[in-house]
């Protein structure tokens, strides 16, 4: 029965002021109790039963009466905090409507006052026992907001202060509407089997890091380096941010299942392949590096060439791929290692410069973006089509936020 008093002493902290500042048609979802002076009020029952066996002890001895003072700036801790959530709850509930403080500021101190009073003579409970208590009320008010989100349990004025008033984040999940009306956006993890044109060899560019800016400025310049050999222009979505799964899913021409109900993947080079397109692929880092080796082959294809040590070596060597004249067409993928995070030379993470980091990333893509835009230029007769793996992920985090999540771009040349 005891439990009833922090119980109801809390939800007269919690509805007495959404009582008075209850206007008629208003829709404010609402909890019972708070949970919060909840916790304050039972540790406040605690604390002042420790005070009240000190002062029934020896007062005279030094020790005591140091244990006592202790215990009662404690309580009144508990009951400042305590009258500072229902103060910030009311906070809440007023800016919800708009409305100044007030007369209002003075229901904080009333109700606690209150609260604090019918607590005065209840019996506590057990440090642990409330711990437990508060675990058991938290679970039922998750198990209740799950099933009537309408009427929670507990209400939570800290959070719901926090919430309301922290500078809120840039929304990186989705794409502005603005963004969208200028640049074509499709949802397809899947690119290049919509682009590939059987009169042409197709070159497939990965390119390592390179994902949508917030600063559309910024995407516009990266842009720009292919005017000229640009014949479509768009973002997409991947369902990964990795590179190993970004070499795969875009080369997906079709999946279905076996009689057995198993998963069957058919790649796009493997359908090439069977109708005598040479396939190949080109990586500057090592084989062994997420398993390449392993996985590439069975994508679908014939050759794989890996060791190149920067970009424009890879470059160097597609581009003597495409001048070697034989009668087969070819479908080569290049996944380029310039932007790979961590960038060499800034492999500590204590000691990050993100200005710099920024700096040479931008360096650097611009340099792998202008490799590429020369290719398409000397090789008009070969179809590109470049896009990025993922958003730069391993970046520093302030880094990261300069971008949105899950979106990479992709431009066709030629």
């Amino acid at each position: 029965m005891k439990l009833l008093y922090p119980l109801i002493a809390s939800a007269l902290i919690t509805i007495v002021p959404f009582l008075l500042t209850f206007e008629k048609g208003q829709d404010i979802v609402r909890g019972l109790f708070g949970y919060e002076e909840f916790c304050l009020l039972m540790l406040f029952a605690l604390v002042k039963s420790k005070i009240r066996v000190s002062s029934l002890t020896s007062l005279r001895a030094f020790c005591k009466n140091v244990k006592r003072s202790i215990l009662m700036l404690l309580l009144v801790a508990i009951a400042a905090a305590m009258v500072f959530v229902a103060w910030l709850d009311v906070q809440n509930l007023l800016a919800i409507k708009g409305w100044a403080t007030g007369w209002y500021g003075a229901l904080p101190f009333v109700t606690c006052g209150l609260a604090m009073a019918m607590m005065w003579k209840v019996k506590p409970f057990s440090a642990s026992a409330i711990s437990f208590i508060l675990f058991v009320a938290l679970i039922a008010h998750l198990f209740a907001y799950n099933h009537y989100a309408a009427q929670p349990l507990a209400q939570f004025p800290v959070v719901d202060y926090m919430s309301r008033t922290v500078p809120k984040p840039v929304a990186r999940d989705s794409l502005p509407e603005s963004f969208k009306a200028k640049y074509f956006t499709t949802d397809s993890a899947t690119i290049t089997r919509g682009f590939i044109d059987s009169t042409k060899t197709n070159v497939l560019v990965l390119v390592e890091s390179w994902g949508i800016p917030l600063d559309t400025n910024r995407f516009a310049k990266q842009l720009q380096i292919f005017d000229g050999v640009a014949t479509q222009v768009g973002v997409h979505h991947r369902m990964y941010s990795r590179t190993r799964t970004a070499e795969r899913e875009d080369l997906i021409f079709q999946v279905a299942r076996d009689s057995a109900g198993r998963r069957d993947t058919v790649f796009l080079p493997q359908v090439l392949r069977a109708q005598g397109v040479k396939t190949q692929f080109i990586y500057g880092g090592d084989s062994l590096v997420q398993m390449r080796n392993k996985y590439i082959r069975n994508v679908g294809f014939d050759e794989a060439f890996y060791g190149a040590r920067a970009d424009h070596e890879s470059a160097a060597l597609l581009d003597s791929l495409l001048i070697v004249q034989d009668t087969a067409s070819r479908f080569i993928a290049w996944t380029t290692l310039d932007t790979k995070f961590p960038l060499q030379g800034f492999k500590d993470p204590y000691r990050i410069d993100v200005a710099a980091v920024d700096s040479a990333y931008t360096e650097r893509l611009t340099g792998t973006l202008q490799l590429v835009a020369n290719l398409a230029k000397k090789h008009p007769d070969v179809r590109f089509i470049v896009q990025g793996d993922h958003n730069p992920i391993l970046s520093p985090l302030k880094f990261q936020e300069k971008f949105y999540k899950r979106w990479v771009p992709f431009v066709v040349l030629n």
